[in-house]
């Protein structure tokens, strides 16, 4: 069984998640946008009992557009949000997929609140940019 392990910025909130995730999505809603400091969000679904937390985190709850509830969990030393819980779905933890730091994590392959997307975030790959190792 696959374990993968995400982690804060400063490795103090560790997250371990055993097998694969249930949804890997992309979120472009301003919420999310504005909680990465991003143009969307990436995020992974998993089965809470195969999620183990260790390390201390804080917590701050909000609504979203969808009017579903979500308790997220961050870093009280760096601050970064590693993982969240949606009060409506109890048996749910999800997860931001950078927070793995892994490049050979799971594609999304759902897609929500597109009607948000900044028009050019899906193609930055095709962008005319200056490019560095």
């Amino acid at each position: 069984m696959t374990t993968r392990v995400a982690s804060c910025s400063c490795g103090q909130l560790r997250l371990t998640c055993e097998g694969e995730p249930v949804r890997v999505s992309i979120c472009h809603c301003l919420e999310c946008q504005k909680r990465t400091g991003s143009v969307f969000a990436v995020q992974a679904r998993f089965a809470r009992e195969r999620v183990t937390a260790a390390g201390r985190s804080a917590t701050w709850t909000r609504t979203g557009d969808s009017g579903g509830t979500a308790v997220f969990h961050f870093c009280p030393v760096c601050s970064s949000i590693v993982y969240w819980e949606p009060v409506e779905m109890p048996d749910l933890v999800y997860v931001a997929v950078g927070a793995f730091a892994d490049p050979a994590f799971p594609a999304p392959y759902v897609s929500v609140y597109e009607d948000r997307q900044h028009p050019w975030a899906l193609a930055a790959g095709q962008l005319p940019l200056e490019r560095f190792a």
